[in-house]
């Protein structure tokens, strides 16, 4: 089975599942997509990883992993989504240490995180492809969309969330920034990533 590139086209408040996530991630050399629902806590690892403007005063746990593996020279070549069963996907990380490659069993999530972190390219196989496609649903839907339009445009968030990014209008942008400041010592990477799409909304005006 040949292997399919992918990118990560964005994260976004899952409709379907409270609490969660949908991480969509699209063919390089296509116009398919593969959305994968996933937890909070992983949305956040991902999202902080991918916005190098925000800076977590501590190490997060995929942090910790990329500098335990820096230490004691273990790199991550690539991540393969590998299968999907009852709409769960599995994943491995290939991974290599003195010129020796060994294969680790990983949640998908746990995966994209760290590839991120190692700039490790990301595969999934056609048949994959071709089965999410048609379980999820909402492929037609994402598909359909240009390549400019956002992940939020495609599952809604809810009106609570609306209203939270809304109430940031009334700030100047010294209270964002202090915002910002506070939101990323307390941890809230969430709140912070929505603060700081204000301040560049704000300043591409």
């Amino acid at each position: 089975m040949s292997l399919v590139r992918l990118n990560i086209k964005g994260i976004s408040y899952s409709q379907t599942q409270s609490g969660a996530y949908a991480l969509v991630l699209s063919e390089v050399d296509g116009s398919r997509t593969l959305p994968i629902v996933i937890g909070a806590f992983e949305a956040q690892s991902i999202a902080i990883a991918l916005e190098k403007e925000i800076k977590p005063p501590r190490p997060l746990t995929h942090d910790l992993f990329k500098t335990f593996a820096d230490r004691f020279h273990v790199i991550i070549k690539q991540v393969i989504i590998h299968k999907l069963v009852d709409g769960v996907f599995y994943s491995s990380l290939i991974c290599e240490r003195d010129k020796i490659e060994e294969i680790i069993d990983t949640r998908t999530s746990d995966a994209i995180a760290l590839a991120i972190r190692f700039n490790a390219p990301i595969f999934t196989y056609e048949n994959i492809l071709d089965k999410a496609g048609i379980y999820l649903k909402i492929k037609d839907e994402l598909t359909a969309q240009t390549d400019d339009a956002s992940i939020e445009s495609l599952i809604e968030e809810p009106e609570s969330k609306k209203e939270e990014k809304s109430s940031f209008s009334k700030d100047t942008l010294k209270q964002l920034n202090d915002k910002l400041a506070k939101a990323v010592q307390n941890e809230d990477y969430e709140l912070a990533a929505k603060i700081r799409d204000e301040i560049q909304k704000r300043s591409t005006k």
